[in-house]
């Protein structure tokens, strides 16, 4: 086999490019890579619940794949199917393995969760059904349709009707009347408190909307905080004797201060003095220092070229001035 140096360097590096280019571009495809690996299957839910394809599939909380579509499916009812892709190998899917969608955060971003049960093996691209599907309760969405829902109550209707049925039941047995009384208060002080109510759901509302739409920014305050956590939980012992060491060095200062103040007290005092006739002296120091800039800097050319001093004498020797032209 030939040398590389003996070779046509065009054709090695034309070569070398390729196989460069060549891992770049599975560098930034391996999502697909990876499918191609993968074990896809399909799961349905009557509720999609915010899951969106790139969200996370975990078995037991840990990370094993990643949703690769959701989509309506019309047959023989609509209902939503979400496929996804199984990347470890390790993860052993039965025939009774069920699906749930899960919330990863606060905000509402969620997960596929699945808990594998069974005899045998779920099939390559086998869907598991409905009856073992579930979908969570959405915060966001509960207080958005709550602000909706109370947004068309009319609470002073309500309210006259729960008076109105108070009324009328007024001549029954002591328990139903005494309930229909606590509703027709109740129903009275949410319409006192209307445009409160409304206003707090409203901005609530709006709340919940901004973190939704900040939700990878949370995401990674929170995740960054329990790192911060993390780091002084491993690090208390050195913290603890840093403040034990801290406390020690300052009753050692106060021991030594103590032990020689009769010493100290007249240094200081004579300090204070220094400090008052610097700050009496102080125009005269700042014209000194002023006038020693020009000085210093002509000082410096002088004796800044060597072991020798460089200077020169003016006025030792006479111009040369050559003859006059014209006569003069």
């Amino acid at each position: 086999m030939r040398p590389f140096r003996e070779r046509n360097p065009v054709i090695v590096g034309a070569v070398g490019l390729t196989v460069l280019v060549a891992v770049l571009l599975g560098a930034f495809q391996l999502d697909r890579i990876a499918a191609l690996t993968g074990r896809a299957y399909a799961a349905a839910f009557h509720d999609a619940s915010g899951l969106a394809t790139g969200n996370e599939v975990r078995v037991a909380g840990v990370r094993v794949g990643v949703v690769t579509a959701v989509e309506l499916a019309r047959a023989p009812q609509p209902y939503v199917r979400v496929r996804f892709r199984v990347d470890d190998d390790g993860v052993r899917l039965g025939r009774d393995t069920g699906a749930t969608i899960r919330i990863k955060t606060v905000l509402g971003q969620k997960y596929l969760a699945l808990a594998p049960a069974g005899v045998g093996k779920l099939p390559e691209r086998g869907q598991i059904p409905l009856d073992r599907t579930a979908a969570p309760f959405d915060v966001v969405q509960a207080v958005t349709g709550l602000a909706d829902t109370l947004d068309k109550v009319d609470t002073d209707q309500l309210a006259r009707a729960f008076t109105t049925l108070s009324e009328t039941f007024a001549d029954t047995p002591p328990s139903v009347s005494t309930s229909l009384t606590g509703l027709s208060r109740l129903s009275r002080t949410v319409s006192s408190r209307d445009a409160e109510l409304r206003t707090l759901l409203s901005r609530a509302r709006g709340v919940t909307g901004v973190l939704a739409e900040r939700d990878e920014e949370f995401s990674k305050l929170v995740t960054d905080g329990e790192k911060l956590l993390t780091e002084v939980t491993r690090r208390r012992d050195a913290i603890h004797q840093l403040l034990v060491g801290t406390d020690q060095l300052v009753t050692q200062l106060s021991g030594l201060v103590a032990d020689n103040r009769s010493q100290l007290q007249p240094a200081l005092r004579k300090l204070r003095d220094v400090v008052a006739v610097l700050q009496r002296n102080r125009d005269d120091l700042e014209q000194t220092i002023r006038r020693m800039g020009p000085f210093v800097t002509a000082f410096a050319n002088v004796v800044g070229n060597g072991r020798w001093f460089d200077s020169y004498v003016d006025g030792l020797l006479q111009p040369y001035l050559p003859a006059a032209t014209g006569g003069r």
